[in-house]
């Protein structure tokens, strides 16, 4: 058996989504499944060292994972040649210089988004990562879930005609800290420390929209700060300074509208967390993280608007449910294999780095938007 041992730098993975997604249900779901198969006698093993700022919880996760090493010393790991990836799942604040210093050193760059707080200095980092000669990517995680990969089955499919609209909501209610402790970090509701809705979810709205439907030619966004203190990990109350709401229209290429709300200040009566409705002239869906239900033209009621009886009408009722028509794995471990097969066996990956400063570029248009209460041109971004 041929192994391609990789080494792979990661830093920030404990925090909850690095911890859960990107070590435990990617990384080390890898290592478990015995590598990435390339072929029937090749595969590809990594192997990685855990960085961060806390020993005691580096040292924790390696006692629940087949990683084993960890340091604190982000500079030593990035003078050994041992380690070919460098992988960031910090703060948004703290990913520019890493990311920079891991060019210079040489590694190959994958990193979560968004990947910068400006455009100018996400579109800086892939001509860094360019300009070195090194391999980049960007988590776009979403492009796999199961419900994503149903919608784009049904595209393919022509099952919706000529796509008319697409609404989204995304959200639910997170605490504020005061009775019921909060279940987001509180550095999320801070401008200061990266925080910020229209920050977060553009980036992922972005991609989503872009490798979906269409091009994001032009943008109209509300952003709104609901609740204005929360409490924090110490039971501090502080003023939230980033907004914890956006509600976005975006205008496409093609002539589609996407119209996507997303507020942390929203109780859910939905079929998920995210759901996605899209309209079509011969059908519709409605996708959610893993399901998707759709409805044809000839299953399509004929609603009459009468206000003062009884709405007659079950409108689930002539919704069906997509069945599962292949196997779905952790969005995450996806695009981690398909990453790791890019930097060994050098095949496509086009979620690099300007694909991730793209996300950038929408936020800062849309809080734009927002602050100048006017539509923004989304002009084609190009290093």
């Amino acid at each position: 058996m041929k192994t391609h041992e990789i080494g792979i730098i990661m830093n920030g993975v404990t925090g909850r989504m690095g911890t859960n997604q990107h070590l435990l249900r990617s990384v080390n779901a890898i290592i478990e499944q015995g590598g990435v198969q390339v072929s029937p006698n090749e595969v590809i093993m990594p192997k990685a060292i855990l960085v961060g700022r806390n020993e005691n919880k580096l040292k924790e996760l390696t006692q629940i994972s087949h990683v084993k090493e960890y340091t604190t010393d982000l500079d030593s790991v990035m003078k050994d040649p041992a380690y070919q990836i460098y992988f960031d799942a910090q703060t948004t604040l703290r990913r520019f210089e890493a990311v920079k210093k891991a060019a210079e050193a040489g590694k190959h760059v994958y990193c979560e988004k968004p990947t910068a707080i400006t455009t100018s200095d996400a579109v800086k980092l892939y001509e860094i990562c360019r300009d070195a000669g090194i391999k980049n990517g960007v988590v776009q995680d979403k492009l796999w879930l199961p419900g994503m990969l149903k919608l784009k089955r049904l595209m393919e499919a022509g099952f919706f005609g000529d796509i008319v609209s697409v609404r989204g909501e995304f959200g639910y209610w997170v605490y504020e800290g005061h009775s019921i402790p909060a279940q987001r970090p509180s550095w999320n509701y801070r401008k200061e420390d990266g925080g910020g809705m229209a920050i977060d979810m553009l980036c992922h709205f972005r991609y989503v929209v872009d490798n979906l439907f269409g091009n994001v030619k032009g943008i109209s966004c509300r952003t709104a700060t609901h609740i204005p203190e929360r409490v924090d990990e110490s039971g501090k109350p502080y003023p939230c300074t980033a907004d914890d709401s956006s509600y976005s229209t975006f205008e496409l290429d093609n002539g589609v509208i996407v119209h996507i709300n997303a507020s942390w200040n929203v109780r859910v009566r939905r079929d998920d967390l995210l759901t996605l409705q899209v309209d079509g002239t011969r059908g519709s869906a409605v996708a959610g993280l893993r399901d998707c239900y759709i409805q044809h033209y000839g299953n399509t009621p004929k609603p009459v608007w009468n206000p003062d009886i009884d709405q007659p009408i079950n409108f689930y009722d002539d919704w069906s449910k997509v069945p599962a028509q292949e196997n779905y794995d952790n969005a995450f471990k996806v695009q981690w294999e398909m990453f790791l097969r890019h930097v060994v066996l050098d095949e496509p990956f086009r979620w690099n780095l300007l694909e991730g400063a793209k996300g950038v570029q929408l936020a800062e248009l849309g809080l734009k938007s927002s602050e100048e209460r006017k539509w923004m041109d989304v002009p084609n971004l190009s290093a």
